[in-house]
Protein backbone atom coordinates (compact mmCIF):
# COMPACT_ATOMS: atom_id res chain seq x y z
CA UNK A 1 0.00 0.00 0.00
CA UNK A 2 3.02 2.33 0.85
CA UNK A 3 4.22 1.76 -2.99
CA UNK A 4 1.19 2.34 -4.06
CA UNK A 5 1.30 5.71 -2.29
CA UNK A 6 4.71 6.30 -3.61
CA UNK A 7 3.36 5.95 -7.17
CA UNK A 8 0.46 7.95 -6.45
CA UNK A 9 2.71 11.10 -5.02
CA UNK A 10 5.11 11.04 -7.71
CA UNK A 11 3.02 10.90 -10.13
CA UNK A 12 1.24 14.01 -8.90
CA UNK A 13 4.83 15.68 -8.46
CA UNK A 14 5.20 15.07 -11.97
CA UNK A 15 1.48 16.87 -12.60
CA UNK A 16 2.06 19.64 -10.57
CA UNK A 17 5.12 20.63 -12.96
CA UNK A 18 3.35 20.44 -15.51
CA UNK A 19 0.83 22.24 -14.69
CA UNK A 20 3.37 25.04 -13.63
CA UNK A 21 4.66 25.11 -17.08
CA UNK A 22 0.90 25.46 -18.41
CA UNK A 23 0.52 28.33 -16.12
CA UNK A 24 3.63 30.07 -16.52
CA UNK A 25 3.03 29.85 -20.41
CA UNK A 26 -0.33 31.15 -20.37
CA UNK A 27 0.37 33.87 -18.42
CA UNK A 28 3.38 35.34 -20.03
CA UNK A 29 1.00 34.77 -23.10
CA UNK A 30 -1.47 36.98 -21.90
CA UNK A 31 1.42 39.53 -20.34
CA UNK A 32 3.28 39.86 -23.87
CA UNK A 33 0.13 40.18 -25.60
CA UNK A 34 0.59 36.86 -27.83
CA UNK A 35 3.86 37.79 -28.79
CA UNK A 36 5.36 35.19 -26.72
CA UNK A 37 3.69 32.15 -28.85
CA UNK A 38 4.68 33.79 -32.27
CA UNK A 39 5.61 30.94 -34.33
CA UNK A 40 9.39 32.15 -34.46
CA UNK A 41 9.92 33.04 -30.32
CA UNK A 42 8.51 29.02 -30.06
CA UNK A 43 11.80 28.37 -32.01
CA UNK A 44 13.76 30.70 -30.56
CA UNK A 45 12.88 29.32 -26.85
CA UNK A 46 14.92 26.20 -27.98
CA UNK A 47 17.48 27.96 -29.69
CA UNK A 48 18.28 30.27 -26.71
CA UNK A 49 17.59 27.45 -23.44
CA UNK A 50 19.68 24.79 -25.95
CA UNK A 51 22.30 24.95 -23.05
CA UNK A 52 20.03 24.46 -20.06
CA UNK A 53 18.87 22.11 -21.90
CA UNK A 54 21.60 19.88 -22.76
CA UNK A 55 23.35 20.38 -19.41
CA UNK A 56 20.38 19.70 -17.01
CA UNK A 57 20.26 15.83 -19.11
CA UNK A 58 23.59 15.40 -17.28
CA UNK A 59 22.81 17.59 -14.07
CA UNK A 60 19.88 15.37 -13.18
CA UNK A 61 22.11 11.46 -13.25
CA UNK A 62 24.94 14.13 -11.17
CA UNK A 63 22.25 15.32 -8.42
CA UNK A 64 20.18 12.02 -8.87
CA UNK A 65 23.32 10.07 -7.38
CA UNK A 66 23.52 12.80 -4.48
CA UNK A 67 26.85 14.95 -6.40
CA UNK A 68 26.80 18.35 -7.71
CA UNK A 69 28.79 19.78 -10.42
CA UNK A 70 29.56 23.16 -10.01
CA UNK A 71 32.13 23.55 -13.21
CA UNK A 72 29.98 23.02 -16.40
CA UNK A 73 29.95 26.83 -17.09
CA UNK A 74 33.88 26.91 -17.39
CA UNK A 75 33.96 23.79 -18.89
CA UNK A 76 31.57 25.00 -21.67
CA UNK A 77 34.17 28.39 -22.58
CA UNK A 78 37.04 26.06 -22.05
CA UNK A 79 36.14 23.79 -24.79
CA UNK A 80 34.48 26.14 -26.86
CA UNK A 81 37.88 28.05 -26.63
CA UNK A 82 40.34 25.41 -27.69
CA UNK A 83 37.43 24.17 -30.58
CA UNK A 84 37.58 27.88 -31.58
CA UNK A 85 41.46 27.42 -31.20
CA UNK A 86 41.64 24.35 -33.32
CA UNK A 87 39.26 25.90 -36.35
CA UNK A 88 41.06 29.07 -36.43
CA UNK A 89 44.71 28.86 -35.42
CA UNK A 90 45.38 25.01 -36.36
CA UNK A 91 42.90 25.84 -39.44
CA UNK A 92 41.44 22.08 -38.71
CA UNK A 93 38.11 20.98 -40.52
CA UNK A 94 35.11 22.12 -38.07
CA UNK A 95 33.91 18.15 -38.03
CA UNK A 96 37.85 17.23 -36.89
CA UNK A 97 37.57 19.52 -34.33
CA UNK A 98 34.11 18.65 -32.74
CA UNK A 99 35.77 15.48 -32.31
CA UNK A 100 38.24 17.13 -30.42
CA UNK A 101 35.91 18.78 -28.29
CA UNK A 102 34.26 16.01 -27.54
CA UNK A 103 37.43 13.96 -26.45
CA UNK A 104 38.23 16.76 -23.93
CA UNK A 105 35.07 16.81 -22.85
CA UNK A 106 34.78 12.95 -21.65
CA UNK A 107 38.99 13.48 -20.46
CA UNK A 108 38.15 16.17 -18.07
CA UNK A 109 34.51 14.04 -16.83
CA UNK A 110 37.01 11.16 -16.24
CA UNK A 111 39.52 13.99 -14.30
CA UNK A 112 36.58 14.95 -11.89
CA UNK A 113 35.06 11.45 -11.78
CA UNK A 114 38.49 9.97 -10.67
CA UNK A 115 38.95 12.71 -7.66
CA UNK A 116 35.26 12.05 -6.30
CA UNK A 117 34.64 8.08 -7.40
CA UNK A 118 38.62 6.86 -6.55
CA UNK A 119 40.10 9.14 -4.28
CA UNK A 120 36.44 10.19 -2.41
CA UNK A 121 36.85 13.78 -2.72
CA UNK A 122 33.33 15.50 -2.26
CA UNK A 123 32.45 16.15 -5.30
CA UNK A 124 31.42 20.09 -4.43
CA UNK A 125 35.21 20.62 -3.82
CA UNK A 126 36.58 18.95 -6.86
CA UNK A 127 33.97 20.46 -9.20
CA UNK A 128 34.59 23.85 -7.36
CA UNK A 129 38.40 23.49 -8.11
CA UNK A 130 37.49 22.61 -12.32
CA UNK A 131 35.34 25.90 -12.00
CA UNK A 132 38.01 28.09 -11.09
CA UNK A 133 40.78 25.93 -13.28
CA UNK A 134 38.96 25.83 -16.35
CA UNK A 135 37.65 29.32 -16.19
CA UNK A 136 41.44 30.27 -15.67
CA UNK A 137 42.20 28.11 -19.18
CA UNK A 138 39.20 29.71 -20.55
CA UNK A 139 41.02 33.49 -20.10
CA UNK A 140 43.83 32.05 -21.34
CA UNK A 141 42.51 30.72 -24.15
CA UNK A 142 40.22 32.94 -25.46
CA UNK A 143 40.97 35.83 -23.65
CA UNK A 144 40.59 37.76 -27.42
CA UNK A 145 37.24 36.71 -28.72
CA UNK A 146 38.03 33.66 -31.38
CA UNK A 147 36.19 34.37 -34.46
CA UNK A 148 35.95 33.65 -37.95
CA UNK A 149 33.56 29.92 -38.61
CA UNK A 150 32.87 28.72 -41.89
CA UNK A 151 28.87 28.54 -42.57
CA UNK A 152 28.73 24.96 -41.95
CA UNK A 153 29.74 24.91 -38.24
CA UNK A 154 27.63 28.10 -37.66
CA UNK A 155 24.71 25.99 -39.30
CA UNK A 156 24.21 23.78 -36.42
CA UNK A 157 22.99 25.96 -34.39
CA UNK A 158 21.17 28.00 -36.74
CA UNK A 159 20.59 25.58 -39.38
CA UNK A 160 16.76 24.25 -39.81
CA UNK A 161 14.91 21.29 -41.25
CA UNK A 162 13.78 22.18 -44.71
CA UNK A 163 9.88 22.62 -45.34
CA UNK A 164 8.97 19.62 -47.88
CA UNK A 165 5.17 19.59 -48.06
CA UNK A 166 2.70 21.09 -46.37
CA UNK A 167 -0.64 19.88 -45.08
CA UNK A 168 -3.01 22.89 -45.73
CA UNK A 169 -0.38 25.40 -44.88
CA UNK A 170 1.72 23.69 -42.29
CA UNK A 171 4.89 21.67 -43.11
CA UNK A 172 4.08 18.01 -43.57
CA UNK A 173 7.52 17.29 -41.95
CA UNK A 174 7.04 19.17 -38.82
CA UNK A 175 3.57 17.66 -38.17
CA UNK A 176 5.28 14.09 -38.98
CA UNK A 177 8.17 14.83 -36.48
CA UNK A 178 5.29 16.11 -33.83
CA UNK A 179 3.14 12.56 -34.73
CA UNK A 180 6.54 10.16 -33.89
CA UNK A 181 7.47 11.92 -30.78
CA UNK A 182 3.99 11.65 -29.95
CA UNK A 183 3.35 8.04 -30.46
CA UNK A 184 6.90 7.20 -29.44
CA UNK A 185 5.99 8.84 -26.06
CA UNK A 186 2.44 6.63 -25.78
CA UNK A 187 4.55 3.60 -26.46
CA UNK A 188 6.86 3.66 -24.06
CA UNK A 189 4.91 5.14 -21.05
CA UNK A 190 2.74 1.55 -21.61
CA UNK A 191 5.83 -0.41 -22.10
CA UNK A 192 7.18 1.00 -18.89
CA UNK A 193 3.90 0.41 -17.08
CA UNK A 194 3.53 -3.33 -18.60
CA UNK A 195 7.03 -3.69 -17.25
CA UNK A 196 6.43 -2.51 -13.34
CA UNK A 197 3.24 -4.88 -13.31
CA UNK A 198 5.47 -7.69 -14.58
CA UNK A 199 7.92 -7.80 -11.94
CA UNK A 200 5.05 -6.69 -9.11
CA UNK A 201 6.31 -2.69 -8.73
CA UNK A 202 3.71 -0.51 -8.26
CA UNK A 203 2.54 0.83 -11.40
CA UNK A 204 1.12 4.34 -11.93
CA UNK A 205 -2.78 4.16 -11.71
CA UNK A 206 -4.07 3.60 -15.87
CA UNK A 207 -6.28 6.74 -15.51
CA UNK A 208 -3.72 9.14 -14.25
CA UNK A 209 -1.47 8.06 -16.57
CA UNK A 210 -4.02 8.41 -19.97
CA UNK A 211 -4.70 12.03 -18.69
CA UNK A 212 -0.78 12.96 -18.58
CA UNK A 213 -0.26 11.28 -21.92
CA UNK A 214 -3.10 13.65 -22.89
CA UNK A 215 -1.79 16.71 -21.78
CA UNK A 216 1.72 16.09 -22.95
CA UNK A 217 0.21 14.91 -26.33
CA UNK A 218 -1.86 17.94 -26.66
CA UNK A 219 1.26 20.29 -25.88
CA UNK A 220 3.59 18.91 -28.03
CA UNK A 221 1.00 18.81 -30.82
CA UNK A 222 0.62 22.08 -30.27
CA UNK A 223 4.15 23.51 -30.39
CA UNK A 224 4.42 21.04 -33.53
CA UNK A 225 1.82 23.58 -35.18
CA UNK A 226 3.63 26.70 -34.21
CA UNK A 227 6.49 25.27 -35.77
CA UNK A 228 5.02 23.82 -38.95
CA UNK A 229 3.59 27.58 -39.29
CA UNK A 230 5.23 29.01 -42.25
CA UNK A 231 6.86 31.43 -40.25
CA UNK A 232 8.39 28.80 -37.88
CA UNK A 233 10.95 26.21 -38.45
CA UNK A 234 12.33 22.88 -36.98
CA UNK A 235 15.93 24.05 -35.53
CA UNK A 236 18.66 21.23 -35.47
CA UNK A 237 19.11 21.38 -32.46
CA UNK A 238 15.62 20.86 -31.67
CA UNK A 239 16.27 17.06 -33.34
CA UNK A 240 19.72 16.77 -31.45
CA UNK A 241 18.10 17.72 -28.39
CA UNK A 242 15.60 15.87 -28.89
CA UNK A 243 17.60 12.92 -29.28
CA UNK A 244 19.90 13.36 -26.54
CA UNK A 245 16.43 13.04 -24.43
CA UNK A 246 15.59 9.85 -25.46
CA UNK A 247 18.90 8.28 -25.47
CA UNK A 248 19.55 9.49 -21.72
CA UNK A 249 16.21 8.63 -20.72
CA UNK A 250 16.67 5.31 -21.71
CA UNK A 251 19.91 5.00 -19.95
CA UNK A 252 18.17 5.91 -16.54
CA UNK A 253 15.52 4.23 -16.81
CA UNK A 254 16.50 0.74 -18.87
CA UNK A 255 20.09 -0.16 -18.51
CA UNK A 256 21.53 -1.30 -15.15
CA UNK A 257 24.01 1.81 -14.83
CA UNK A 258 20.71 4.06 -14.62
CA UNK A 259 19.48 1.96 -12.10
CA UNK A 260 23.05 1.96 -9.74
CA UNK A 261 22.85 5.69 -9.71
CA UNK A 262 19.34 5.64 -8.47
CA UNK A 263 20.54 2.99 -5.76
CA UNK A 264 23.44 5.43 -4.91
CA UNK A 265 21.23 8.27 -4.74
CA UNK A 266 18.93 6.69 -2.65
CA UNK A 267 20.90 4.45 0.09
CA UNK A 268 24.51 4.81 -0.69
CA UNK A 269 24.97 2.16 2.19
CA UNK A 270 22.40 -0.26 0.72
CA UNK A 271 23.66 0.24 -2.61
CA UNK A 272 27.49 -0.53 -2.05
CA UNK A 273 26.44 -3.81 0.68
CA UNK A 274 24.32 -4.94 -2.36
CA UNK A 275 27.19 -5.34 -4.55
CA UNK A 276 26.83 -2.13 -6.88
CA UNK A 277 30.30 -1.18 -7.63
CA UNK A 278 29.94 2.25 -6.43
CA UNK A 279 33.27 3.72 -7.66
CA UNK A 280 32.54 2.79 -11.37
CA UNK A 281 29.17 4.05 -11.43
CA UNK A 282 29.76 7.50 -9.79
CA UNK A 283 33.43 7.98 -12.28
CA UNK A 284 30.71 7.59 -14.88
CA UNK A 285 28.60 9.74 -13.90
CA UNK A 286 30.85 12.51 -14.23
CA UNK A 287 32.21 11.26 -17.88
CA UNK A 288 28.75 11.42 -19.23
CA UNK A 289 28.24 15.13 -17.64
CA UNK A 290 32.37 15.96 -19.40
CA UNK A 291 30.73 14.68 -22.60
CA UNK A 292 27.38 16.65 -22.17
CA UNK A 293 29.20 19.89 -21.30
CA UNK A 294 31.20 19.13 -24.51
CA UNK A 295 27.83 19.16 -26.89
CA UNK A 296 26.68 22.33 -25.25
CA UNK A 297 30.05 24.14 -25.63
CA UNK A 298 29.75 23.11 -29.57
CA UNK A 299 26.03 24.12 -29.29
CA UNK A 300 26.61 27.71 -27.63
CA UNK A 301 30.20 28.47 -29.72
CA UNK A 302 28.48 28.23 -32.83
CA UNK A 303 25.38 30.18 -32.16
CA UNK A 304 27.52 33.08 -30.94
CA UNK A 305 29.80 32.38 -33.88
CA UNK A 306 32.60 33.10 -32.09
CA UNK A 307 34.57 31.71 -28.76
CA UNK A 308 35.17 33.86 -26.11
CA UNK A 309 36.23 33.46 -22.45
CA UNK A 310 33.07 35.28 -21.31
CA UNK A 311 30.54 32.18 -22.12
CA UNK A 312 29.10 29.51 -19.81
CA UNK A 313 28.59 32.05 -16.85
CA UNK A 314 26.18 30.68 -14.54
CA UNK A 315 25.31 28.34 -16.75
CA UNK A 316 25.76 25.45 -14.04
CA UNK A 317 23.03 27.55 -11.70
CA UNK A 318 20.71 27.20 -14.91
CA UNK A 319 21.17 23.56 -15.06
CA UNK A 320 20.48 23.04 -11.49
CA UNK A 321 17.78 24.99 -11.34
CA UNK A 322 16.24 23.64 -13.89
CA UNK A 323 16.92 20.13 -12.44
CA UNK A 324 15.18 21.25 -9.18
CA UNK A 325 12.33 22.89 -10.65
CA UNK A 326 11.42 19.70 -12.54
CA UNK A 327 11.16 17.81 -9.45
CA UNK A 328 15.28 16.10 -8.72
CA UNK A 329 15.03 15.95 -4.88
CA UNK A 330 17.93 17.80 -3.54
CA UNK A 331 19.15 15.04 -1.25
CA UNK A 332 19.06 11.77 -4.23
CA UNK A 333 17.57 9.36 -5.10
CA UNK A 334 14.95 10.86 -6.96
CA UNK A 335 14.68 12.70 -10.48
CA UNK A 336 13.81 12.29 -14.25
CA UNK A 337 15.40 13.73 -17.27
CA UNK A 338 11.76 14.65 -18.30
CA UNK A 339 10.99 16.75 -15.14
CA UNK A 340 14.34 18.73 -15.41
CA UNK A 341 13.65 19.51 -19.25
CA UNK A 342 10.28 20.94 -17.79
CA UNK A 343 12.37 23.17 -15.28
CA UNK A 344 14.16 24.08 -17.98
CA UNK A 345 11.77 25.24 -20.12
CA UNK A 346 9.66 27.01 -17.14
CA UNK A 347 13.07 28.64 -16.56
CA UNK A 348 13.04 29.83 -20.47
CA UNK A 349 9.61 31.07 -20.72
CA UNK A 350 10.19 33.34 -17.80
CA UNK A 351 13.38 34.90 -19.50
CA UNK A 352 11.90 35.31 -22.56
CA UNK A 353 8.46 36.17 -21.17
CA UNK A 354 10.02 38.86 -18.82
CA UNK A 355 12.29 40.08 -21.27
CA UNK A 356 9.35 40.74 -24.07
CA UNK A 357 7.58 42.26 -21.37
CA UNK A 358 10.54 44.85 -20.63
CA UNK A 359 10.88 43.96 -16.80
CA UNK A 360 14.01 45.02 -15.14
CA UNK A 361 16.95 42.67 -15.87
CA UNK A 362 17.66 43.12 -11.61
CA UNK A 363 13.95 42.20 -11.53
CA UNK A 364 14.53 38.85 -13.34
CA UNK A 365 17.12 37.22 -11.25
CA UNK A 366 14.50 37.75 -8.54
CA UNK A 367 12.15 36.12 -9.98
CA UNK A 368 14.10 33.37 -11.05
CA UNK A 369 15.44 32.99 -7.41
CA UNK A 370 11.63 33.13 -5.85
CA UNK A 371 10.82 30.14 -8.35
CA UNK A 372 13.94 28.17 -7.61
CA UNK A 373 13.18 28.33 -4.07
CA UNK A 374 9.78 27.79 -4.15
CA UNK A 375 10.64 24.54 -5.68
CA UNK A 376 12.75 23.21 -3.68
CA UNK A 377 10.36 24.28 -0.74
CA UNK A 378 8.00 22.59 -2.19
CA UNK A 379 10.09 19.19 -2.80
CA UNK A 380 11.05 18.91 0.69
CA UNK A 381 7.19 19.46 2.30
CA UNK A 382 6.13 16.74 -0.04
CA UNK A 383 8.81 14.28 1.55
CA UNK A 384 7.78 15.55 5.08
CA UNK A 385 4.56 14.92 4.10
CA UNK A 386 5.08 11.30 2.95
CA UNK A 387 7.14 10.29 5.66
CA UNK A 388 4.32 11.18 8.16
CA UNK A 389 1.73 9.62 6.11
Amino acid sequence: MASFKDSIGGSLRQYGIMVALILVVAFFAVFTQGMLLNPDNVATLILQNAYVLILAIGMVMVIVAGHIDLSVGSLVAFIGGVLGWAIINWNWPWPLAILLALVIGVLVGAWHGFWVAYVRIPAFIVTLAGMLVFRGLALMIAGITIAGFDQGFIQISSGKLPQTFFIAHLDGLTLIIGVIGVAGLIWSQFRSRAAQLKHGIAAEPIGLMIGKLVVISVAIMAVTVRLAEPRGFVPYLLVLIGVLIFTYSFVLNRTVFGRHIYAIGGNLNAAILSGINTARTNFMIFVHMGLLSAIAAIVMTSRAGAATASVGQNYELDAIAACFIGGTAVTGGVGRISGAMVGALIMGVLNMGLSIGKVDPALQQTIKGLVLLGAVVLDLLSKRRAQVA
